[in-house]
């Protein structure tokens, strides 16, 4: 693989000490004050070969061969978006419970007349695995032109075992075909299927029993999830789901808190998952059993943004010593967009988080929450040249002001650049 060498960079953000040793940082992620500091190198150059980051510094002591040279003179360069929380594939899409929301209905008065997740595994159940495969590429393809390198993606709306099956194949072929870094997300209990109303209990088993003995077999996924909320699953529930996906070697990344505080943060520290999300509501107490934990809360904002609903106390939590990460949520119903961009505009509008706390949440946070901190989410000698080169802008705050313009100019995934 060929070297490249970006020179006259305006400057680099994100950067970890220069070496190739790991995090020797006594946090896990990111955390409270630390999250407002973003650590920069001005007038600057970055070397990749093998398709990772070999050397960066300042312009004074520039390397003068590589096999290609990029002038980056005014632009910025940052580690790709790691957006570790996104339903990227589905079928069609549910502008109508959009429609029905400006009408006055909820989210929940939604879901409860056959809306919402039923909606999209209706049409999930009925598309092929080629359909879906080809929607999700043209999504994957527009969230990296817009500067996301690493990328959760989770099942969920299939709910019963062949069309949760045939997600999970489908994200494994994006995987296979793909230069972003993806993760999969068994989500099984996504919501109760409709000929399991009333059997809860019968469908849970079918998860246990059937789905993630296959699914483990088969090696299509990292992680489970749960939505652990009022009238989907419970929190005796979702410790029995998160139980049972350590048994097979999946770490769990659970939903909850988006409506009600019951039970799921604790659940999720507990048994160790590595991030909780949603998090619109949170009380003190939540806020003190995640402190301290090695489970990072990871927040949404672009879902209330649509639904119209409340948003995550995020300077609440960062001021209570927390960690964050920031993920765009990706679905048809409450997140019709993968946007990263947008969702540091609305954590810096809604949230009141700074830029710098917006980028660090969505870049080494985003990575830690898919367990990629070693390797994305930071500029560091030895890490994967996963990386954003800006449009010419005056600084970095630029990037959450200016929203609704995409100010990539060139995206480089695995050393190779892609647009």
């Amino acid at each position: 693989m060929s070297s490249i060498l970006i020179q006259n960079i305006r400057q680099i953000l994100q950067v970890e000490p220069n070496s190739s040793t790991t995090n020797t940082s006594p946090l896990p992620f990111i955390q409270g004050e630390a999250m407002r500091v973003l650590p920069t190198i001005d007038q600057a150059w970055l070397l990749i070969e093998e398709g990772r980051i070999k050397d960066f510094g300042a312009m004074d002591n520039c390397p003068d061969r590589a096999d290609e040279i990029i002038d980056a003179s005014d632009r910025m360069v940052l580690p790709s978006w790691c957006d570790s929380h996104t339903h990227l594939v589905f079928a069609g899409s549910r502008e109508g419970e959009f429609v029905d929301r400006i009408n006055g209905l909820s989210y929940q008065e939604i879901a409860q007349r056959g809306g919402g997740i039923l909606n999209s595994a209706q049409k999930l159940q009925d598309s092929t695995e080629d359909e879906l495969y080809q929607q999700a590429l043209r999504r994957l393809q527009e969230v990296q032109n817009q500067g996301t390198g690493a990328i959760e993606i989770k099942s969920g709306y299939g709910l019963n075992e062949a069309a949760e099956i045939k997600m999970l194949k489908v994200i494994k072929r994006l995987k296979e075909n793909s230069d972003l870094e993806i993760k999969a997300t068994f989500l099984g209990a996504h919501a109760l299927p409709t000929a399991y109303k009333g059997r809860k209990d019968e469908y849970i088993e079918l998860v246990i029993q059937k789905m993630l003995p296959k699914i483990a077999d088969e090696g299509l996924a990292d992680y489970i999830d749960v939505f652990c909320e009022k009238n989907f699953f419970s929190v005796a529930d979702t410790e029995a789901l998160l139980e049972a996906g350590q048994k097979y070697g999946l770490k769990g990344k659970i939903h909850s808190n988006q409506f009600n505080c019951m039970g799921g943060i604790e659940a999720a520290v507990k048994y160790g998952a590595v991030s909780v999300d949603h998090l619109e509501v949170i009380n003190e107490a939540e806020i003190a059993c995640l402190k301290g934990s090695n489970t990072i809360p990871t927040l949404l904002p672009s879902a209330p943004f649509f639904i119209n609903d409340h948003y995550q106390p995020a300077r609440k939590m960062i001021d209570a010593g927390l960690g964050v990460a920031l993920a765009s949520d990706y679905n048809p119903g409450s997140t019709p967009s993968g946007n990263m961009p947008f969702v540091l505009t609305l954590a810096c509008v809604k949230l009141r988080m700074t830029p710098e706390e917006a980028i660090n949440a969505a870049t080494f946070n985003g990575a830690y929450a898919m367990e990629l901190e070693k390797t994305h989410g930071s500029i560091k000698k030895g890490k994967v040249a996963n990386l954003i080169i800006t449009e010419k802008i005056p600084s970095y705050a630029f990037i959450p002001y200016a929203f609704g313009t995409n100010h990539v100019w060139k995206v480089i995934l695995k050393g190779k650049v892609t647009n």
